[in-house]
């Protein structure tokens, strides 16, 4: 993948953007904790680009990606889109900005309204959003839709359930780009398909992505398909950015241990290639009490006594005209 074209402003960008959500308990329903899903996140994705955001389940990715959109609310922190902060928009204003900032769901065949045909799935948007004075106008957008995700003509007198999984999720990007955005959250869009339809969704967006000038926030866990697909990589670990940088740093002189770990447990498909496995000790902590000072240091086989006390800041490695940046006291 090229580089992103980061002498631009960003077209997305996230400051110190925390999400709690509240645990109740008691007689009265009280809050009595609150689990940190995202933690003092920032992050710029720049116009064109693919920023792969990556980490175990639960770490925050998903819940990340929605606060962007304001698919849930933030508690604290900022989101600009377009140099605009979206956080302080009312809810027309944030109707309005949905135009331009769509989602592609995991599981295509829950994302999808049983009752209603796929002709219908594709015109809700554009009805919505006022884009087509006529049926006639709309009915050409669909069919511009369809032929731009390699779907026939036949399928829009059907139902989701006719149609195969890789057909359904075709459907969700149809249905994303009929309004026309400039920037979409892939929140782990080819995790439930098989191998070989995966590949047949991925070279479809990278297509798409070329041909309309798309930005992508892409969620996965698969870390050969966020390297294929990034210009840049984001790591996660308990609702914290650890490490990031482009794709080639990431994936070649990876920084901080935990990425290193993530890498080590990538499958390769010679059997006569030997490489050092890095073991974790132990599980995720559980977010609703994180470890104090380092989030990762209850696992972590290069943790040190101040790691227990200090939170790491992301930091500057090496001298690389790209940033590559990673919260550890000891990478280097």
């Amino acid at each position: 993948m090229a580089d992103p074209i980061s002498s631009y402003p960003p077209l997305v960008s996230v400051q110190n953007l925390v999400k709690r959500f509240p645990v109740k308990g008691g007689i009265l329903s009280r809050e009595i904790a609150s689990v940190k899903a995202v933690s003092d996140v920032s992050l710029e994705i720049f116009p064109g680009e693919t920023l792969g955001l990556v980490g175990e389940s639960g770490c925050g990715k998903s819940t990340l990606g929605r606060c962007i959109l304001r698919l849930i609310e933030p508690t604290q922190g900022q989101v600009f889109f377009r140099g605009q902060d979206i956080t302080k928009l009312g809810p027309q204003e944030i109707r309005k900005l949905r135009r331009n900032m769509q989602i592609i769901f995991q599981d295509p065949y829950a994302s999808l309204n049983p009752r209603m045909k796929i002709e219908d799935i594709l015109e809700e948007p554009l009805l919505i959003h006022k884009m087509g004075k006529t049926s006639a106008d709309r009915s050409l957008r669909i069919s511009k839709l369809l032929d731009m995700c390699g779907l026939r003509r036949e399928s829009l007198v059907r139902y989701p359930h006719e149609f195969s999984g890789g057909q359904r999720q075709r459907i969700c990007i149809a249905r994303a780009l009929a309004v026309e955005p400039q920037f979409i959250v892939c929140d782990e869009p080819v995790s439930a398909l098989d191998v070989s339809i995966q590949a047949q969704i991925i070279n479809l967006m990278q297509d798409l992505q070329k041909e309309l000038g798309l930005t992508y926030l892409f969620v996965a866990h698969d870390l050969k398909v966020v390297e294929h697909i990034s210009n840049r990589v984001a790591v996660m670990y308990l609702g914290k950015i650890v490490e990031t940088g482009t794709a080639e740093q990431l994936y070649q002189e990876p920084k901080h241990p935990y990425t290193k770990a993530l890498l080590s447990s990538i499958p390769i498909p010679d059997p006569t290639y030997k490489k050092e496995r890095v073991v974790l000790k132990g599980d995720v902590p559980s977010a609703l009490t994180p470890p104090s000072g380092c989030h990762f240091h209850p696992r972590c086989p290069i943790a040190q006594e101040n790691c227990r006390h200090t939170a790491p800041d992301l930091r500057e490695m090496g001298k690389s005209s790209q940033a590559h940046l990673a919260s550890c006291h000891y990478a280097s």
